[in-house]
């Protein structure tokens, strides 16, 4: 396989044989192997995309995992547009306030779900028509409201275990269950029967790895981000920074919840 040698985003050397990148290129790359907190790595090149010098290197960081994610959900997954209501889960995370701009621009009902009136607030600045509190609403019951009771078209949601009932219940007929995270640990089994009786139901466990598995695919999928940051259409929630040796810290605070947007790691 071709390998690059490539530390924070710029590359140094090449391996024989690489054309779609060379030295002196600053390069993005998602997933993969552990490594990200190492100063150099080498990566096969198939899986790096190179930067518009446009692009700052720290937007690219924050927004490139986060954007494609919300990219293969929101447009490919379940392919939203006018008339779709959507619910989202950690609506002022990294992913959820890409997700509210995303769906907002493809003309969908957003409806969120975030903590606290601050995180509410940021949901809402960022494409959301509505946001419940789940610390102080009726999540169920606000969700049935806000679809005038026939239910949401598709739920994206991030939560896992915890969430799972009132996702599964927020449904139309025929409506689709996205699961993508387990923050709170792994949803139950679903069986055939219950995705029947509650209204001939879809249930999915989609994962970026499976929707960026050939190059093309990566390159368009991270292509539409960068276009979409490029022409504004796409705002990069700036989160907290932290310096390497604090990394502890920013696990610490992620776990907690106490970040909001995405938050950057430097050496």
């Amino acid at each position: 396989m071709k390998l690059v040698v490539c530390p924070l985003s710029v590359m140094i050397a090449c391996g024989d044989g690489v054309e779609d990148v060379k030295p002196g290129d600053r390069v993005a790359y998602a997933g993969g192997a552990p490594g990200a907190y190492a100063s150099h790595r080498i990566m096969p090149c198939d899986r790096l995309i190179r930067l518009d010098d446009r692009l700052d290197l720290g937007d690219a960081a924050r927004v490139l995992l986060k954007g494609m994610t919300v990219e293969y959900l929101l447009n490919r997954c379940v392919p939203l547009g006018p008339g779709k209501i959507a619910l989202v889960y950690a609506a002022a995370g990294g992913v959820g306030l890409l997700a509210g701009q995303w769906g907002h621009h493809l003309g969908a009902t957003m409806i969120g779900v975030a903590h606290g009136e601050e995180k509410c607030a940021l949901a809402r600045a960022n494409g959301y028509s509505h946001v419940i509190d789940r610390s102080r609403e009726d999540l169920a019951a606000r969700i049935r409201e806000l679809s005038g009771g026939r239910g949401v078209d598709v739920v994206y949601d991030s939560v896992g275990k915890a969430s799972f009932e009132t996702s599964i219940h927020a449904l139309k007929p025929r409506g689709t269950f996205v699961s993508f995270g387990t923050t709170t640990g792994a949803p139950p089994a679903v069986e055939a029967a219950q995705l029947q009786k509650l209204g001939s139901l879809y249930f999915t466990r989609p994962t970026l790895v499976t929707y960026t598995a050939s190059r093309q695919e990566l390159l368009d999928s991270a292509g539409a981000v960068f276009s979409m940051l490029l022409d504004g259409q796409l705002r990069v929630h700036r989160g907290s920074d932290y310096k390497l040796e604090q990394v502890v810290q920013a696990h610490h605070d992620l776990e907690s919840g106490r970040t909001a947007g995405s938050c950057l790691i430097t050496p």
